[in-house]
């Protein structure tokens, strides 16, 4: 617990440091910890320490987690890759999905809500290293994947997502986080404003 503590004061620190620099309110960023492969008893710790939004990975993995977390108000957001067939379930599940790489994909959310449910807010992932291992668009087509999505009643474009290269110096990721704020300037609409920029 005295770790987490610890470990979440010095990344707010490096937050408003980074703010600073840049100019930015800390208020307006949010923190997302990835729980992926942590068992509840260390997300619980975690919520204690004063973290509400948790990122996953796989659909099963957060089936398997949230009936013992039940009793937190936690954020779930999905992080991974999502396949078509467990929309549905992601649905259920998560208050955020990140990785909308496809229109089929935003379909399938879309036809898997519940008559009269929320909207849900979804980040469109964007492939900006042209790397075949890794999912999203291209940024010739996040555009048109925008427009398209933004049409289906129960989804929320709110912004966009990337996993830059890995690089030995994180310093060499930068040009893909500037990038992708070029990218959500260019599509024009005021609820473009979230970006969650990963690194793996």
């Amino acid at each position: 617990m005295i770790c987490i503590k610890e470990n979440l004061t010095r990344v707010r620190e490096r937050i408003a440091a980074a703010c600073r620099r840049s100019g930015r309110a800390p208020e307006n960023v949010k923190l997302l910890a990835i729980s992926k492969t942590f068992p509840p008893e260390s997300i619980r710790s975690a919520y204690e320490a004063g973290l509400r939004a948790f990122g996953e990975n796989r659909v099963q993995e957060a089936q398997a987690k949230r009936p013992a977390l039940s009793d937190l108000n936690i954020m779930w957001h999905l992080v991974g890759h999502l396949q078509t067939n467990k929309a549905k379930a992601a649905r259920e599940l998560f208050h955020w999905v990140h990785s909308v790489d496809s229109f089929r994909l935003a379909q399938k959310l879309d036809q898997a809500t519940a008559s009269g449910g929320a909207r849900l807010p979804v980040l469109l992932e964007v492939n900006l290293g042209g790397e075949e291992s890794k999912a999203g668009v291209g940024e010739s087509e996040i555009i048109q994947l925008a427009e398209q999505v933004s049409r289906l009643a129960t989804l929320e474009v709110r912004g966009l997502m990337v996993i830059p290269p890995f690089f030995d110096d994180p310093e060499q990721a930068r040009p893909y986080f500037r990038r992708l704020r070029e990218l959500a300037q260019m599509i024009d609409s005021r609820n473009i404003a979230d970006l969650s920029m990963q690194e793996r």
